[in-house]
C-alpha cells in the first residue's frame, strides 16, 4: 500500500509568510498569560449534546462566503445540511481536499453517524464556521469567540467539538 500522506506543514512560519504576503505587519504571535480553563464533564458523552465549531471557512450554499482580510464574523450551519450543499473558503490552507470531501474540514458526516450510532446523545440544532488565520487577535478575543460562546449557550450544548485547520 503506498503511503499518500504529506509531509507536515511548519504551520507558524506558513502563516507568517501568507500574512507578510498579504501586506501586514510581521505577526505576533499570543502567548496566554494564564492556562484556559476547562469546565469537568457532568455527563457521559453518549448522552450530552455536542456542538461544533471549524476554523475552514466553511459556509452553505445560499449563504455568504468568507473573504480574506480580518473576517471574524461566523456561520450558522444547521446540522441536518446535507454535505453536497457546503463549501469552503479560506486563504491559508490548499482547499483541494476540502472541495472533494467537505468532511475532511467540517465532520458533518461524521457527527451525525454518532448521534446515530448512540456515541453521542444529541448533536446540535447548528454548527458554527469561521475563518481561522484571524490576523486580529482583539476581534477574536472580542468579537468572535464572545458570540460563538453565545450561541452555543443558547443552543444548550453540553461539550463542542473543536475543528481547527
Amino acid at each position: 500500500m503506498e503511503d499518500n500522506r504529506q509531509p507536515p506543514i511548519d504551520y507558524i512560519d506558513r502563516i507568517t509568510a501568507t500574512y507578510e504576503a498579504l501586506g501586514y505587519d510581521r505577526y505576533q504571535w499570543h502567548y496566554a498569560q494564564t492556562a484556559p480553563s476547562f469546565a469537568k464533564r457532568t455527563k457521559l458523552v453518549s448522552e450530552s449534546k455536542i456542538g461544533m465549531i471549524a476554523t475552514g471557512g466553511i459556509y452553505r450554499t445560499g449563504q455568504i462566503s468568507f473573504h480574506y482580510r480580518d473576517d471574524a464574523s461566523y456561520r450558522a450551519i444547521p446540522s441536518e445540511t446535507n454535505a453536497s450543499d457546503l463549501r469552503a473558503t479560506h486563504f491559508a490552507y490548499d482547499l483541494s481536499g476540502a472541495r472533494e470531501d467537505i468532511n475532511v474540514v467540517f465532520p458533518i458526516k461524521a457527527m451525525k453517524a454518532l448521534k446515530e450510532e448512540g456515541h453521542i446523545g444529541a448533536i446540535s440544532e447548528n454548527f458554527f464556521t469561521c475563518m481561522g488565520g484571524i490576523y486580529s487577535q482583539r476581534s477574536v478575543q472580542e468579537e468572535l469567540a464572545p458570540n460563538l460562546v453565545e450561541r452555543c449557550l443558547q443552543e444548550e450544548v453540553d461539550a463542542v467539538l473543536l475543528v481547527p485547520v
